[in-house]
């Protein structure tokens, strides 16, 4: 298949046809490079296979829904023209060639929806950049993806390796992980923090607490429990089974009583100065991280995980929980699912997720408390473009006229 750079159409070409006869003088940029996949089926088929000098190997991607992506490190910042894919009978309808100059913010050089398979010819292309990803977001058959080779062209030099960096063993990387993985949770914790408490050191913020004018009664914590909402009473009550003698437990009454309500009645004068006491509590403070994992954080990631999405996908629905609920997250979800299908429906993960933040800037709007939607505009928005769906760092966003950072 010869496709000319940016043209979504898909021209049957035998694969036994060799299309490097008539390629011009351009060099092979991807041979022997260090390879990533977002997973691998088994070790026989790793990353590397699709970019090695064997004509009987291959990369396979795991089985299960979603996106899947074949990252390769060119070495340096390269101009690409021309990538020729192979592809074996796993292949992708849907799938983009992308170029990103630090492995976190992506630009694409090709796209489409039409793929057939078999040998796809990228001619006259605008790639440019030290690392080259095919993501592959729509699948032909269950049975994930897999790529007999990767082959990139540009007028070079080639970038050198020292030995150790072609090192066949490389199979998932670290960056693939979702967001119950330590390092990606963290992410997500940050980047809640910015926005729910203007600053990214969560663990700073136990002892937070002031009264927003929502409705919602005080909120305060790392999470934002709201008086009026429920979730501070639950983590009260749990605090104080681990604790009886905490400085909260006398207001327990006064949080049964406004619950549903923004009044302060027996709250006031007492409960901030209490608040802060607790939150040099080290089981105030387990009880907080406890109620914010069981409430928002591992329901809007298990049902991000059955939508098929990666970890982008799965903070938006966090986000969206901590803001919402986790009821007003499945509204919000329903509503997107009428625009697009997710990922594990066989949708185009990309196309999903804009829907789904579209959807959530509408819902934020109907609160007037909440109508300001940077939060979404100005961060998620902002890796979804970018097509980070792992949340890699460096990340940089803004949300509520304040810059931050993730390096």
């Amino acid at each position: 298949m010869a496709l000319g750079g940016g043209i979504a159409v898909i021209l049957c070409v035998p694969p036994a046809v060799s299309v490097a006869a008539d390629a011009s003088a351009d060099v092979l940029l991807s041979m022997g490079r260090p390879a990533l996949a977002s997973s691998t089926q088994s070790v026989a088929w790793l990353a590397s296979s699709a970019v090695d000098r064997g004509v009987g190997t291959r990369w396979a991607s795991g089985t299960g829904t979603g996106t899947e992506w074949l990252r390769i490190d060119l070495g340096a910042a390269q101009e690409v023209t021309r990538v020729r894919l192979h592809w074996a009978t796993a292949y992708a309808k849907g799938y983009r060639v992308q170029f990103s100059d630090d492995g976190a913010t992506w630009a694409d050089a090709f796209t489409t929806a039409t793929g057939n398979g078999g040998v796809d010819d990228l001619r006259n292309l605008r790639g440019h950049g030290r690392y080259l990803r095919v993501l592959a977001t729509q699948r032909a058959n269950p049975s994930g993806y897999s790529l007999w080779d990767v082959r990139a062209y540009g007028p070079g030099p080639a970038a050198r390796f020292p030995e150790s960096a072609t090192d066949p063993g490389a199979g998932v990387p670290s960056v693939a992980g979702d967001l119950s993985g330590r390092a990606k949770k963290e992410t997500a914790l940050r980047l809640v923090a910015s926005a729910e408490n203007s600053t990214l050191n969560w663990r700073g913020e136990y002892g937070y607490l002031e009264d927003l004018g929502d409705g919602r009664g005080y909120t305060g914590g790392i999470i934002g429990f709201c008086s009026g909402t429920s979730d501070m009473l639950a983590m009260v009550t749990d605090y104080t089974r681990s604790r009886p003698a905490n400085p909260l437990a006398r207001y327990l009454p006064a949080l049964r009583a406004v619950d549903g309500t923004d009044s302060h009645a027996g709250l006031d004068p007492g409960f901030p100065a209490a608040w802060r006491a607790a939150a040099k509590d080290s089981a105030f403070q387990k009880a907080q991280q406890d109620a914010r994992d069981r409430m928002y954080f591992t329901p809007a990631v298990r049902l991000a995980e059955a939508d098929g999405l990666r970890a982008l996908g799965q903070f938006a629905y966090y986000d969206a929980a901590v803001m919402h609920g986790v009821s007003g997250l499945r509204a919000i979800r329903e509503r997107a699912v009428r625009a697009r299908k997710t990922p594990s429906q066989g949708g185009d993960e990309i196309a999903y997720l804009s829907a789904f933040l579209d959807s959530r800037d509408a819902e934020m709007r109907r609160e007037a408390a909440h109508s300001d939607t940077t939060r979404v505009d100005t961060a998620q928005r902002v890796f979804l473009k970018g097509s980070n769906l792992d949340l890699v760092a460096p990340l940089s966003w803004s949300v509520y006229g304040d810059h931050y950072r993730i390096s």
